[in-house]
C-alpha cells in the first residue's frame, strides 16, 4: 500500500483558530491581529443605572404632585403691614450723629383659607432717605390658615452716621411736622401643603408719614408685599 504524506502548508494559508475569535496571519514579520469576545457589563453598573432611573422616575412623580396641589389649591402671599406707629425721639449729638426712638406695630396676615405658612427669617430694617438707621429680626414662627399676627418692634438708633443733605433734610421735617420713614422687611417662607413643602423669598416695603417728636403718631401709609 502507497501512503501519501499531506501536502505541505503553504505560508500564506490561514490557520485553523475558533471561530469566535478571527486571526490572520500574513508572515512571520507581519504583526499578528485578534478579536477577542466583547466581555460582559459589570452588574454593579447595571444596578447603579437602575437606582439612577428610579430616583429620576420618583422626582417626576413629586413634581407633577407638587403642581397638581399647587394649582389645586392656588397659595397666597402672606402681608407685610404697618397699622400704627410712634416717634418718640429724634435728636443729633452732631450735626452727622443721628440718634431716634421709633415704634411700629408690624401685622403679618396669612390670607390663606386652606395653607398654612412659616416665617424662618424674618427681618425689618428702618430707613430715613434710604439711609439705614436701625434693624431688628424675629424669631421664626408659624401661622396657621386665616391667621394675624401683630408684633410691636421698637428701633432705636444710637450715633448713627447720616450725610449732610439727610441730616438737614430730617431736620427741617421734624420743624414742619411732617417726618417720613420707610420700613423695609426681607422675609423667607416655607408653605406646608401636607406632605409636600417649598419655601420662597418675600419682601415688604412701608412708606409711614409720622408726626413730630415727642409724641409723633402715624398719619399716612403706604404698604405692599411682593415676591
Amino acid at each position: 500500500m502507497i501512503s501519501l504524506s499531506p501536502p505541505p502548508t503553504s505560508p500564506f494559508q490561514p490557520t485553523k483558530q475558533n471561530p469566535t475569535i478571527p486571526y490572520w496571519k500574513i508572515t512571520n514579520n507581519e504583526p499578528i491581529i485578534v478579536l477577542r469576545r466583547p466581555s460582559r457589563t459589570n452588574p454593579l453598573i447595571w444596578c447603579c443605572a437602575i437606582i439612577c432611573l428610579i430616583f429620576s422616575i420618583l422626582l417626576i412623580i413629586i413634581a407633577i404632585t407638587t403642581l397638581i396641589i399647587v394649582f389645586a389649591l392656588k397659595p397666597k402671599t402672606p402681608n407685610f403691614d404697618t397699622p400704627n406707629a410712634i416717634l418718640n425721639l429724634v435728636y443729633f449729638d452732631s450735626p452727622d450723629n443721628f440718634n431716634g426712638d421709633f415704634i411700629f406695630l408690624a401685622n403679618f396676615t396669612n390670607p390663606n383659607k386652606k395653607v398654612d405658612v412659616r416665617f424662618e427669617y424674618v427681618n425689618l430694617e428702618l430707613y430715613f432717605s434710604d439711609n439705614l438707621i436701625s434693624a431688628q429680626g424675629l424669631q421664626p414662627f408659624s401661622m396657621r390658615k386665616g391667621e394675624t399676627r401683630l408684633v410691636t418692634l421698637r428701633m432705636i438708633s444710637s450715633m448713627v452716621f447720616l450725610p449732610q443733605n439727610s441730616a438737614v433734610k430730617l431736620q427741617r421735617q421734624v420743624l414742619a411736622n411732617r417726618v417720613n420713614f420707610k420700613i423695609r422687611g426681607t422675609f423667607k417662607v416655607k408653605v406646608n401643603l401636607g406632605p409636600v413643602h417649598f419655601s420662597y423669598w418675600l419682601h415688604g416695603w412701608c412708606q409711614l408719614e409720622m408726626t413730630s417728636p415727642p409724641s409723633g403718631v402715624l398719619v399716612a401709609r403706604n404698604c405692599r408685599t411682593k415676591r
